[in-house]
């Protein structure tokens, strides 16, 4: 806990997301004194309700966002040797028809109707396959193999799609587990030396001589500088906590995704192409399931909690169906969610076409004071790196160093999988697939000395133990059945309402709720 009377934080950091425990990590490996504040929980709003890709952003080429894409496209590599056990390879899969007709307004789509008047409307499959030329080669690609061109009349890609889709192109991108990307990094800032503070607001901050004093709810703080990583409320902090204005602005916008029952047995994700001029995903998820998504629309207000709508839902139920053989309707939607993203206002028409890029705002009218605007998951590590740059405080040091969990081969994880099963036999080949999915080389000191199921504790259904529920209370930070089973693991989507009960009481009774 903070004290006025301790010496001063080389750094404060608000907001307990993906940019904010990115910049802790970064910042305690740096050797420097570091205290971070979350309202809720880690990643407990947009940072864990993204379509969980480590993605370069096909789509970003057509608004001549180059620069953002390479960084992207070459981070992705970088973070997959980093977390082998949370983020893997993926192939995805895009349908092509020429009869596709788009209502597109990108510059990429103005340029080619004024070039070309009678392809408005279109992406001429040459066009794709340059931009997918450009996705292949921008960010130096080595571990992910490069575009080739798929048959669909017989290629068991094409057997879940409608028969008028007979060509595809199938490119790579990375899955990641976004809540427990979040959650590692904030485990790793704390074994750096980082304080880290779960279910604890900033009340106030404010600048006294060349630091800031910052009252919160676990005490009182002194800091040279703070970063203000407060997502979508990161306006709002800057007025009401901090008592400063900015030029810069926040367009919220929220993405809604559905989840169904498995609607195809392949483990590849398709990239559909809208005639809106909209893209969405489909990809498989949690071993029996597949995610759809996402939407883009502008959410008003950071307080109002981001719920899909009936619309949203049946908009990607409408969208899937144009593609799979076999309608998808809302009743196939067993689980949705949806998030909040916090991008910079470049006055952009629409939410779709606004930047995903990030923008660091510094204010040095007095002790630092640093603004996350924007932003993607692929590229946190970065943005990181250049918040740090900004304060000039310390030298890069993350490039390859793994996160907890994740100190083996990016191609090792069936090796893992297969050592788990044979030195605990009572584990099944999903139950293990899972743990090292979530804890990499970890799994193996939640499963200790185990001879049998029965040595992990109460067994609360869909493999969880409280073996590993003690571990996320102890190590991850769970205070909550929430935080246990739709942001450290999903198993939400297999257990009942009363085995969540269940599980919310018995953290409590271990004392995890402060």
């Amino acid at each position: 806990m903070g004290s006025m009377t301790e010496t001063p934080l080389d750094l404060f950091i608000i907001g307990g997301g993906i940019n904010g425990c990115g910049i802790a990590r970064d910042a305690a490996g740096r050797g420097l004194s570091v205290a971070l504040a979350e309202q809720g929980d880690l990643g407990g709003a947009t940072s864990s309700a993204s379509t969980k890709l480590f993605h370069g952003g096909l789509r970003y080429l057509e608004f001549f966002e180059f620069g953002l894409v390479k960084s992207a496209l070459t981070e992705r590599e970088v973070l997959l040797n980093a977390m082998p056990h949370i983020s893997w390879p993926m192939r995805f899969v895009l349908p092509y028809s020429a009869d596709m007709r788009f209502e597109s307004d990108t510059p990429t789509s103005r340029l080619l109707s004024w070039v070309m008047p009678w392809m408005k409307g279109r992406r001429p499959a040459w066009l794709i396959r340059l931009g997918l030329f450009l996705y292949d080669h921008l960010g130096g690609r080595k571990i992910l193999p490069a575009t080739t061109t798929l048959d669909l009349r017989s290629a068991p890609e094409g057997k879940p799609l409608q028969k008028r889709f007979e060509k595809a192109y199938e490119y790579s991108d990375c899955w990641v587990e976004d809540s427990r990307l979040v959650m590692l990094n904030a485990r790793d800032a704390e074994q750096r030396g980082a304080q880290i503070l779960t279910r604890c607001r900033v009340t106030s901050a404010r600048r006294v001589g060349q630091l800031w004093e910052i009252e919160t709810e676990a005490g009182l703080f002194r800091a040279r500088n703070i970063v203000n990583a407060g997502g979508p409320w990161v306006a709002d902090i800057l007025s009401g906590v901090l008592h400063q204005n900015s030029p810069a602005g926040v367009r919220l916008v929220r993405g809604s995704h559905i989840v169904t029952e498995r609607l195809y047995d392949h483990d590849k994700c398709y990239f559909f192409q809208g005639t809106d001029g909209r893209i969405i995903f489909a990809i498989p998820y949690e071993q029996d399931f597949t995610l759809i998504g996402t939407t883009d629309a502008d959410h008003d207000d950071p307080h109002q909690s981001p719920e899909i709508t009936d619309q949203e839902r049946d908009y990607l139920c409408r969208f899937a169906s144009e593609y799979f053989a076999k309608p998808v309707t809302p009743q196939d939607v067993v689980w949705t969610y949806s998030g909040v993203r916090p991008l910079y206002d470049d006055g952009a028409a629409s939410a779709t076409a606004a930047t995903r890029d990030y923008v660091l705002d510094l204010d040095t009218n007095g002790a630092p004071l640093l603004s996350v605007f924007g932003g993607k998951i692929t590229t946190y590590r970065k943005l990181a790196q250049q918040a740090l740059a900004k304060l000039d405080l310390g030298e890069d040091w993350t490039a390859g160093v793994p996160l907890p969990g994740g100190d083996f081969p990016v191609d090792g994880v069936a090796d893992l999988s297969a050592g788990l099963q044979r030195d605990y036999p009572f584990v099944s080949e999903k139950w293990a697939a899972r743990l090292v999915r979530a804890y990499g080389t970890e799994a193996r000191d939640i499963l200790g000395e185990a001879k049998a199921a029965t040595d992990l504790g109460i067994d609360f259904g869909a493999t969880l133990t409280g073996a590993e529920l003690r571990w996320m209370i102890e190590r991850e930070y769970v205070h909550t059945a929430e935080d246990a089973v739709w942001r450290r693991t999903k198993l939400g989507l297999r257990l009942t309402k009363d085995q969540i009960a269940t599980i919310d009481k018995w953290i409590k009774d271990q004392g995890a709720t402060p």
